[in-house]
């Protein structure tokens, strides 16, 4: 991650300077099986709270890395599960105002349970099965708040995915 300043030329001709962070892309998995979806709860410095999400990841490795490689890692290394079918789903940006990352939705399916292989970072990281209908409540009583999340529902829910 850096924190750039760019000098820019605007539109009336003067020059401008504009700050961001550059940072790496990543990826969102949705888990999904029939009517439940897996999520991961974590602690979130910037925040300072425990968090339930979707299971997320960086794509390390620029242009050669392949976004649905590094979902079905992400997804077996948070929470065990396997997917037999990686589907991406759309790509969008958290904050193109101030970073330059995007992530990608992947929607995992036709999944299997196995042992997770945690970083030394998620050695914290919960794991767990949640109804779809609690999982929505979860949304709409703001117990879950993360952008990436409730964005990757309604990209699934608005292409009928889910």
């Amino acid at each position: 991650m850096k924190v750039r300043e760019d000098k820019t030329l605007l539109r009336d001709g003067s020059e401008g300077l504009y700050g961001f962070v550059d940072k790496p892309d990543f990826v969102i998995i949705a888990p999904i099986d029939g009517d439940r979806v897996h999520l991961v709860q974590q602690f979130r410095y910037p925040i300072h709270s425990r968090q339930w999400e979707f299971p997320q990841g960086s794509v390390e490795g620029g242009a050669t890395a392949d976004p649905a490689d590094v979902a079905r890692t992400e997804l077996e290394e948070e929470t065990g599960l396997t997917a037999g079918t990686v589907v991406e789903v759309g790509r969008l940006f958290p904050l193109y105002g101030t970073i330059n990352q995007c992530y990608r939705i992947f929607l995992a399916t036709g999944l299997s349970a196995g042992t997770a292989h945690r970083e030394i970072t998620e050695q914290d990281l919960v794991s767990r099965w949640f109804a779809l209908s609690e999982f929505e409540e979860m949304i709409k009583d703001g117990t879950i708040c993360d952008a990436g999340t409730v964005a990757t529902f309604g990209m699934l829910k608005i292409k009928g995915l889910v």
